[in-house]
């Protein structure tokens, strides 16, 4: 990329991101593609979520790659095939980062980061198409994500996950692996050298009871002092109430029998309560627990309690 291209592409981006600070809605969707622009409602909605985390910060662009798509054609079915690009991170040998984005139509991208810079950073990944050469590029999808979580970045957590798996407690280092993913990968199609060192070294370090994975087809079979079965398909951080430590969040399967509210929030907190008699290290290293029990064509019944009240 040229200097003066990068400029341009950096400025335009840079632009854009101080739209969405300013909650510009009607800036930003006239700098958006057509596609997008004329179905708005999404984009604005991110829009009027993000814009007050985003107050009073500076903004600065950290990266930004060209992904020329000109020549991608459609499948068979037509539809579009997933768009594969592989960028050399600073002119290095060992270190690129990757883009497999699906389903993109033929034309000329580019993916930018802008941070904003604060007490509660956070960074606005925008993926963006020029549509002829010197036009300016516009808006063709948004992805804010906070910087941090619980008062710790990505890499704290990656090294907090090391630290847990040398000492022989994989469930801690599974949930903070987890949480330095979700801190340090700025979409869900980007991947880099240092993500995929991440991801092999989670991996190598998982609990031995999700070897197989955790899923709703392949889910976690907790039981109870009493016997009862709970099935988890899903264990992860969660930052969602900004405290001083990460929450987990479980997703397990509901007992369609259980109609009684009561009961069934019973039933949650017994599921707490049998998951941290297994994994007792948990308890230090969390600020508390929610459960989520989910069934088809029935609202979940979500519980969340602090450690000290999970007997």
């Amino acid at each position: 990329m040229q200097s003066a291209e990068r400029n341009a592409l950096a400025d335009d981006s840079l632009a854009l991101a101080r739209k969405v600070q300013a909650n510009d809605q009607a800036g930003v969707q006239a700098a958006t593609i057509p596609e997008f622009a004329s179905n708005f409602s999404g984009i604005a909605s991110a829009i009027t979520t993000v814009s007050p985390k985003l107050a009073g910060k500076s903004a600065e662009v950290e990266q930004v790659y060209i992904l020329d798509a000109s020549s991608n054609t459609r499948n068979a079915d037509g539809t579009f095939p997933n768009a594969e690009f592989f960028c050399t991170l600073n002119g290095g040998k060992n270190a690129e980062a990757d883009f497999s984005i699906p389903g993109l139509p033929p034309g000329r991208y580019a993916f930018a980061m802008v941070d904003f810079v604060g007490s509660s950073p956070w960074t606005l990944s925008m993926l963006l198409r020029q549509d002829s050469s010197g036009s300016p590029w516009k808006l063709a999808g948004l992805f804010p994500k906070e910087d941090s979580a619980a008062g710790h970045d990505g890499l704290w957590y990656w090294r907090q996950g090391r630290t847990m798996a040398a000492s022989k407690e994989p469930w801690v280092a599974y949930i903070y692996y987890q949480q330095a993913r979700q801190l340090l990968q700025p979409a869900v199609f980007v991947s880099s050298t240092h993500l995929e060192s991440l991801r092999s070294e989670s991996s190598n370090a998982l609990p031995p009871e999700l070897a197989n994975g955790i899923s709703a087809d392949s889910p976690l079979l907790v039981k109870g002092d009493d016997g009862t079965a709970y099935r988890f398909f899903s264990i992860a951080p969660d930052n969602g109430l900004h405290a001083d430590k990460l929450d987990i969040a479980i997703h397990m399967q509901m007992d369609p029998s259980i109609t009684d509210p009561a009961v069934a929030e019973k039933r949650n907190r017994d599921a707490m309560s049998a998951f941290l008699k297994q994994h007792p290290a948990l308890r230090q290293n969390f600020r508390g627990v929610w459960v989520f029990a989910e069934a088809p064509n029935r609202p979940p019944v979500t519980t969340v309690a602090a450690m000290n009240e999970i007997h």
